[in-house]
């Protein structure tokens, strides 16, 4: 066990390499100039060379990868170049905030994932695999993003019942699990949870039905054991890729939420993102997309480990 995990740490260290490679040299080939959301249109040109050295972006990019790759190594992300602010703390504090959303949206795909493709595997042929059919079609085919403003529409507009924006009252610092800030969280938390757990009923209903229908089902139910006991060896056989599916749909929730997350203006790296885009703020830009990448790396880490837990014969594979 203990060389099956380190196996998998090992394998991450050279995909968090290529990471940070690739997080440096897109950003870098993209058209623009990244010192127009600070200086004035009629900069002078002395101007202009005094902000690219102060950011290092006069050095040959090669040069420019390895100060950044170090100073990251390090935890310094360096300095957002629109607010001035240390990146580490903008990107640390976003990151909280998303993967807070994450999880809640997550474990909420998750469940009512496994709810239904439980239900339509095990029910096949009836009224209950059709309901379940229609809810995995519509989670991934309805757009979040649409669904997200229907939301808005119904229920902070013709049901003032939870507000539309932001990530607490009052923009007050700091979160609480409490009702005042839980509030917020209900909206974006309900839109991203739709697509994991269209995916997850999905993939759950084929594989339980699978299951139903090998040998060792039979076996079992021929020496005598009650449809809950059969329910639950189901339950075994479809952990691991039930775990397998929920970490990759919290990697794609942590990175992939920036429409979401800039819809109902929540402090995240989504809305983080999409500033750092539109300001053309390198810095920031390339310690969000490097602290979400090795955020996705790590949960699928995590989640390799839980699986062989679960099901030691893929340690033993």
């Amino acid at each position: 066990m203990v060389r099956y995990l380190l196996q998998r740490v090992l394998y991450a260290i050279p995909t968090m390499f290529g990471v940070t490679l690739l997080c440096f040299a897109l950003l870098h080939l993209a058209p623009g100039d990244p010192l127009s959301s600070v200086l004035p249109a009629d900069a002078s040109q002395a101007l202009r060379n005094q902000m690219m050295a102060l950011y290092g972006f006069d050095r040959p990019l090669p040069v420019q990868y390895v100060s950044w790759l170090w100073r990251a190594l390090h935890g310094d992300l360096g300095m957002s170049i629109s607010t001035g602010d240390q990146v580490s703390r903008d990107v640390f504090g976003a990151v909280a905030n998303s993967l807070r959303l994450a999880l809640v949206a997550t474990l909420l795909g998750f469940v009512f994932g496994l709810l239904f493709g439980f239900v339509g595997g095990y029910f096949r042929g009836s009224a209950l695999e059709r309901v379940s059919s229609v809810v995995s079609v519509l989670g991934v085919s309805v757009p979040h993003y649409w669904l997200a403003i229907i939301l808005v529409i119904i229920f902070s507009v013709f049901l003032p019942w939870l507000p539309a924006t932001g990530g607490g009252p009052d923009g007050a610092p700091g979160w609480h699990w409490d009702w005042s800030h839980v509030q917020y969280m209900v909206l974006p938390a309900v839109a991203m949870a739709v697509i994991p757990t269209g995916i997850i009923a999905r993939t759950i209903r084929a594989l339980v039905a699978d299951i139903l229908g090998q040998e060792f089902i039979v076996g079992l139910a021929a020496r005598g054991l009650d449809s809950r006991a059969i329910l639950l060896h189901v339950a075994k056989n479809v952990a691991p890729t039930a775990l397998s599916v929920m970490g990759l749909q919290l990697g794609y929730l942590l990175g992939g939420s920036i429409l979401i997350e800039t819809i109902f203006s929540w402090p995240g790296t989504g809305f983080l993102l999409n500033t750092a885009i539109f300001q053309r703020d390198y810095p920031l830009l390339q310690g969000t997309i490097l602290v979400l990448a090795l955020l996705f790396v790590v949960v699928n880490v995590v989640v390799d480990a839980l699986q062989m837990l679960i099901d030691p014969r893929i340690a033993r594979a």
